[in-house]
């Protein structure tokens, strides 16, 4: 049952559980996590996994590298494993701009201290033997990447959460948040009214209608994300490197001996956030159309890929801000109110190194890098919901343009 707890979570996915993880291996008591589903039963459960940490700027690749780590000794620390995979990744470049783009982002490692290196063509026939070489213009290995299983990172997060004293309540929709002189001062939920004195806003796809009830309006915009995974396919296994090929716009990796390809849509779609309320299931169709023309970009890559057919698809409402930055840290004006939001896709991939963010906005010193994550840089004016919205699309839509 629902209870009064001086720190509640609102979102038991990646990121609300990795909070509630890192708030309790710091020495925070009483903490709960309340979610109108179970854990990692929404956006999660639709995640590909896949763990990059070559970015195009040294902070984005460093809350990477810190997920990573967490990753690598996570059942050590806890007893809980998250089916981690470290079976490094490649980009594959397929233009002279991809080639000069790829030497700027191997700089960029080099600084954060992240390994990375250059294959030649028979190291990238060794590494995956079924890619065709003859259009490959670079390829980048970064070998400490790799991909792990949303479910079982996000239940060793609150499984180890919960025997450091963390309390989770599934199946309780919040219906309203209580301010009192400008605080947050308790939750109203379908399963009771509870005081509580802070409230991390760690919703997803959801979290703008969970701050809408503070009376703060953040542009956190839904935006359709959907891949495949295949029927099994000779010459996959577990073991293969994860593909990225973003002149096609591509991710792909082994789930088994089966193909799991996703893709960024030329085309987003998205949801208006002041249309969604925090017991909206959202579902979402699939696009066949999308769908297929990620399998046949892939053949003229892989050929082994040629023919492949989908066995399960999966989609969801991953949530974008229109600068494409994370939104983090406390809300101005409502004291007790932190936001853990607008993860760009990146909510399971980037779930420790957020937590650690989350930690840092609440503390008296961030670094200007998490002091830029602020919700306060949307609260100067009111939003342009349209923009917004245009501006999320567009940064789903060029996750893998070409950066200067």
């Amino acid at each position: 049952m629902i209870r009064d707890a001086a720190t509640t979570i609102i979102g038991a996915g990646a990121v609300g559980c990795a909070v509630a993880y890192h708030l309790a291996r710091d020495g925070w008591r009483d903490v709960q996590v309340v979610d109108a589903r179970d854990v990692a039963e929404a956006t999660t459960a639709q995640a590909a996994g896949l763990v990059g940490q070559v970015r195009s700027t040294v902070e984005r690749t460093r809350l990477a590298m810190a997920s990573v780590r967490l990753f690598s000794r996570l059942e050590a620390e806890t007893g809980y494993p998250p089916d981690w995979r470290q079976t490094g990744s490649i980009r594959i470049a397929l233009t002279d701009e991809r080639v000069a783009e790829f030497r700027r982002m191997a700089t960029i490692a080099e600084s954060a201290g992240l390994e990375t290196a250059f294959l030649t063509p028979e190291e990238l026939r060794d590494r995956f033997p079924l890619i065709d070489t003859g259009t490959v213009r670079a390829a980048l290995w970064c070998p400490t990447d790799g991909y792990l299983q949303p479910h079982s990172l996000t239940t060793a997060y609150s499984r180890a959460a919960r025997d450091l004293g963390v309390t989770f309540h599934p199946r309780v929709t919040v219906t309203g948040l209580s301010v009192r002189a400008g605080a947050i001062d308790g939750l109203r939920t379908d399963a009771g009214d509870v005081h509580t004195e802070l409230v991390v806003d760690a919703a997803g796809p959801w979290a703008a209608a969970i701050a809408a009830m503070a009376g703060a309006e953040l542009p956190i915009v839904p935006v359709r994300h959907e891949y495949f995974v295949s029927t099994p396919v000779a010459g996959w296994s577990a073991g293969l490197p994860v593909l990225r090929i973003p002149d096609l716009r591509l991710y792909v990796r082994a789930e088994g001996s089966a193909v799991l390809c996703g893709g960024w849509e030329a085309a987003a779609v998205s949801r208006d956030p002041r249309s969604i309320v925090r017991a909206d299931a959202m579902p979402v169709d699939p696009d066949w159309d999308v769908l297929a023309r990620f399998a046949s970009d892939l053949a003229s890559v892989v050929a082994s890929a040629d023919g492949v057919r989908p066995s399960a698809v999966f989609r969801g409402w991953p949530a974008f801000a229109p600068d494409g930055r994370f939104v983090v840290g406390p809300v101005p004006g409502i004291r007790g109110f932190v936001m853990a939001a607008a993860c760009n896709a990146h909510g399971v991939s980037g779930s420790a190194g957020l937590a650690e963010h989350v930690l840092e906005s609440m503390g008296p010193d961030p670094s200007p890098y998490v002091r830029s994550l602020s919700p306060a840089r949307f609260m100067a004016q009111p939003v342009d919901w349209e923009q917004a919205q245009t501006r999320a699309r567009s940064v789903y839509e060029n996750y893998y343009a070409v950066t200067p």
